[in-house]
């Protein structure tokens, strides 16, 4: 069973369906929506400011999210995939947005909707990754518009992740 904390007195909440990987941390000030997923490893940190997830949000082993005290909150909208290893730090990540494996985003950064920033990137503080394009590096920067099969796979990626979360139900469901 994931290992679930409130933080003076604030406890998660969670939305219907979620999976939670039995060594999966969440605490404090965390709302997660709908079928979201929350890997092996991954810790989910609401201690010092809030994490709001929306519906369909994968997060994927080893990630960290976490936000800065009486700063910076995070925001992760709908449909969001973050992938391995990934560190996401008091930001804003709109709907249909890929965060590659090994991937950084710092406070008050802003990746808007159908955006990727590639594996291994550094999203700046306080930078904006404009909608539409693959952004990659360190820092990260503005690679190319991203392309139809790019657009399709930001929309099928997170209910790849729902139904990757099924294979972990009970026989007894």
């Amino acid at each position: 069973m994931a290992l679930i904390l409130p933080v003076k007195g604030i406890h998660p909440i969670f939305g219907e369906d979620c999976f939670l990987s039995p060594n999966a941390t969440i605490v404090g000030d965390v709302i997660m929506g709908a079928r979201c997923s929350v890997w092996f490893n991954a810790v989910v940190r609401g201690d010092v400011n809030s994490i709001r997830i929306g519906d369909n949000v994968n997060i994927q082993d080893n990630v960290v999210i976490h936000c800065t005290y009486q700063k910076t909150a995070t925001s992760i909208a709908g449909n969001v995939s973050i992938g391995h290893s990934a560190l996401v730090h008091g930001c804003t990540l709109q709907e249909y947005v890929l965060i590659g494996m090994g991937a950084i985003i710092m406070d008050r950064a802003e990746v808007q909707s159908y955006c990727i920033v590639a594996a291994g990137s550094v999203v700046l503080e306080g930078s904006v990754c404009e909608s539409g394009y693959l952004y990659a590096g360190t820092p990260a920067r503005k690679i190319k518009a991203l392309t139809i099969e790019q657009r399709e796979m930001l929309q099928t990626l997170p209910s790849n992740y729902i139904m990757y979360s099924s294979f972990f139900a009970s026989d007894s469901d």
